[in-house]
C-alpha cells in the first residue's frame, strides 16, 4: 500500500522518554493495521535500531547506517555490496 515515516524527534528520545516510546509503538501498530510499511527517521544508535526491530519497524534511516553522501558515492557503495 504505502509507507509511513516516524519523525526523528520521536525516535531520538524513545529510549529515555516513555511517552515517545509509547508514541512510536502506537504509530507502528496503527500503520501495520492499515497495511503501511513503517520507516523510522534519525536512527543513530544500535539501541534505537534494536528497539525499532522488536516493534517490527520494517525500515530505518539515519547516521547509524550512513552519513549523507553524493549520489556518485552511493552508487559506488551499492555496486560494491552487490558484488559480494
Amino acid at each position: 500500500m504505502g509507507a509511513l515515516k516516524i519523525d526523528r524527534s520521536f525516535v531520538n528520545d524513545m529510549s529515555r522518554d516513555k511517552g515517545d516510546a509509547t508514541i512510536v509503538r502506537t504509530i507502528i501498530e496503527m500503520a501495520h493495521s492499515l497495511g503501511f510499511t513503517v520507516i523510522a527517521e534519525g536512527v543513530e544508535t544500535e539501541e534505537q535500531a534494536t528497539f525499532l526491530h522488536l516493534l517490527r519497524c520494517e525500515q530505518a534511516q539515519g547516521f547509524l547506517f550512513a552519513r549523507p553522501m553524493p549520489a556518485e558515492e552511493l552508487m559506488v557503495r551499492l555496486s560494491s555490496h552487490s558484488a559480494l
